[in-house]
């Protein structure tokens, strides 16, 4: 079965590495503690049996000196026989002398006396177990051959001291490992519990935000990185919450806003059914037929909104470019909105450059953005108020700019102004879409949409577009300047 807890998985990973190093630190401790006793043991062994040598060596020089003798004194009477047990050994391989006092035969083997009697300095050396079991060293040297009834010394040593004594330190080492890893683990647990329970938590908030409540926060215990996420995951709730309640106010605004145009065209349709051919009759099926056209096209600019917001959100909004005259496009859009300003009293001024400013775009799109930004300037804008729309060009960039003397937008209000379904203003009309369209059509152009605004003060929108016109896409003959526009309006009039 699979450890889902990350609780368990750290202690299965953290113990199977740590128990691993422990037992490789064991071994390789094991081995250099022995390698150094074991080879302090030898080195001590070999240089008694050198010292014994000489001696031996110059006895045999002296032909006064009883040799055998003077061997069985040094074996028999040896002052470190507690440490070493000497033994002398015959041309038979016989044990013939020991410093124990007893007598042996040749019942085990002795691998280092066989090897002193191949090597080539006459030393052999062993290290193992004797036959009752107990671990040993043992190092042989042959003596000379004037010394017709001895042929080797050996000296034997017991390494079962030794042995406990490394049993001793590598109990001590599992000792202190066990002490490491309780430590280990207990700081393991404490850290890997900071880390699950906040992870506990935010899954448990994450719940909640799924099933709708984005009331829930998330306490913030730590600055750590939990703790980034923790106020990550509290932002994006808020901004979820915010963003819901903005859809709701869009469709609570969508549904007024579809609402009022349909109530007039149904009650100017049943009033105009009752009519009759009388003049009165007639004037008053005039004006419903105006007010029916007028909520019918409020009514179709509502809808593509909507179907332009909708390309928008899936990717699907595309542009139509061809070489076009921006101020043609924005000539359009002022006069569009020049009755409608003069019906409610706002000033609508129109400073129109002379010189033309072609680019290359889309200019349905262009006079879109146009028109949603001029009707966002007399949409907030009151009775007595100015709405100043300019144009200028500054190293290849077409500046527009709609500049209105309003309501304002305040400065907590204005990074969301181009936010979908966000509304600065509940109490005037819209559905607060049209700004983040306009904003997405001039960023498809390679432009920037900047809106500064001040509460009482009023607001000014910035479009600026890059000319971006390909070499060879101008010609004179397909643009032409507002002045020379006019002239032919006028040369044709006269005409007919």
């Amino acid at each position: 079965m699979a450890v889902k807890s990350i609780t368990q998985r750290w202690i299965i990973n953290s113990l199977s590495v740590i128990l691993i190093v422990i037992l490789l630190s064991a071994i390789a401790f094991t081995f250099s503690i022995q390698n150094f006793y074991y080879t302090a043991a030898r080195t001590a062994i070999t240089s008694r049996v050198n010292v014994v040598s000489g001696v031996l060596l110059r006895m045999a020089d002296d032909s006064s000196v009883d040799f055998t003798a003077e061997l069985r004194d040094i074996v028999e009477n040896s002052d470190e026989k507690d440490q070493f047990e000497i033994t002398a050994i015959n041309h038979s391989g016989q044990v013939a002398l020991s410093s124990s006092g007893f007598s042996y035969t040749r019942q085990e083997p002795m691998p280092d006396y066989d090897e002193a009697l191949t090597s080539a300095d006459g030393m052999g050396y062993y290290v193992g177990k004797n036959q009752s079991g107990e671990s040993i060293m043992a190092v042989s040297l042959m003596l000379p051959n004037t010394m017709t009834e001895y042929s080797a010394i050996r000296y034997v040593v017991s390494l079962e001291n030794i042995n406990m004594l490394l049993i001793i330190y590598v109990l001590v080492f599992f000792l202190v490992a066990l002490i490491v890893i309780a430590l280990v683990m207990i700081s393991g647990l404490y850290f890997v519990k900071s880390i699950v329970i906040p992870v506990r938590e935010v899954s448990a908030a994450a719940k909640r935000f799924a099933t709708g409540d984005m009331t829930t926060r998330i306490v913030k215990k730590s600055d750590d990185e939990l703790g980034d996420l923790t106020d990550v995951i509290n932002f994006m709730a808020s901004e979820i919450s915010a963003s819901e309640d903005m859809k709701n106010e869009f469709i609570s605004s969508v549904s007024h806003e579809l609402r009022t145009p349909l109530t007039a065209i149904k009650g100017w349709s049943e009033t105009l059914m009752t009519l009759g051919d009388s003049p009165e009759d007639k004037e008053t099926m005039k004006k419903g037929m105006r007010i029916i056209t007028g909520e019918t096209e409020r009514l179709s600019g509502m809808v593509e909104e909507l179907l332009d917001f909708s390309r928008m959100q899936s990717g699907r909004l595309t542009l139509v470019k061809s070489t076009m005259d921006v101020l043609a496009e924005l000539g359009d859009a002022v006069l569009m909105y020049a009755e409608r300003a003069r019906r409610e009293g706002i000033h609508l001024i129109y400073e129109e450059p002379m010189e033309m400013m072609p680019m290359f775009g889309d200019k349905n799109r262009l006079r879109q953005v146009f028109i949603n930004v001029i009707d966002n300037a007399l949409k907030y804008s009151d009775s007595g108020d100015t709405v100043t729309i300019q144009a200028r060009m500054q190293d290849g960039i077409i500046i527009i700019s709609v500049a209105d003397t309003g309501c304002g937008i305040s400065a907590e209000d204005l990074p969301k102004v181009k936010t979908k379904f966000f509304k600065a203003n509940h109490t005037r009309r819209g559905s607060g879409i049209g700004l983040a369209v306009a904003d997405e059509i001039v960023q498809m152009h390679d432009g920037e949409l900047q809106i500064e605004s001040e509460v009482g003060k009023g607001t000014t929108v910035t479009i600026r577009l890059p000319v971006n016109l390909k070499k060879g896409e101008i010609r004179e003959t397909e643009i032409t300047t507002p002045a020379e526009q006019t002239e032919t309006m006028q040369q044709g009039k006269e005409s007919v």
